[in-house]
């Protein structure tokens, strides 16, 4: 069993999400959202990234994009950008992400879900930051593209990280920046 840097991994879930009609959907993967997401998550020392997908199409997308960066004439063309895809795993469900991780770490596992909208029971980065220090649990956090997680996700998680808070009422950051954003928060050096 290969260690692991720390004990935070990432999944940016393509479904369940809502669209902008609060239905259930698979949305598009973004070869922005993949590489910025990749390299955020490399920075900060984190485990894995999960990009999750029901759809074989996305996934086969996902698989060429990283491919070419991790194996092809992009490994040697740029360096850093390979060693920030060699983190991903592109899967189609939740269950198979959390296998995954389940199967290198010897540890509990709980899995936290990001969202815009502030929620009762939630934690904030601070509290999750401590967490993070504590050498018996891994921990799988959520990020949703879209309109955000499925209901059925906050309900599943063991844990709800509280929104990111801008000046105002509004909150639609793109998935890309909530992601920095909130690692920073956890991981950078204090």
């Amino acid at each position: 069993m290969q260690p692991l840097r720390n004990n935070l991994a990432i999944a940016l879930l393509h479904y369940p999400v809502y669209n902008k009609r609060r239905e259930i959907v698979t949305t598009a993967l973004t070869n922005l959202d993949l590489h910025d997401i990749a390299r955020s998550a490399r920075t900060f020392g984190v485990s894995r990234f999960y990009v999750v997908t029901p759809s074989l199409e996305q996934r086969k997308l996902a698989a060429r994009i990283t491919d070419h960066w991790r194996d092809g004439w992009g490994a040697s063309y740029n360096p850093d950008r390979k060693e920030a895809l060699d983190i991903v795993r592109v899967l189609p469900t939740l269950d198979y992400a959390v296998q995954d991780l389940q199967s290198v770490v010897e540890k509990r596992l709980q899995t936290i879900v990001t969202g815009a909208t502030p929620r009762p029971n939630s934690i904030d980065c601070q509290k999750l930051r401590e967490l993070l220090k504590t050498a018996d649990t891994t921990y799988l956090l959520l990020f949703g593209t879209g309109w955000g997680l499925a209901e059925e996700c906050f309900q599943e998680a063991d844990l709800i990280l509280e929104p990111i808070a801008g000046m105002d009422d509004y909150n639609h950051l793109s998935v890309r920046s909530a992601v920095a954003i909130t690692l920073d928060r956890l991981l950078a050096k204090p």
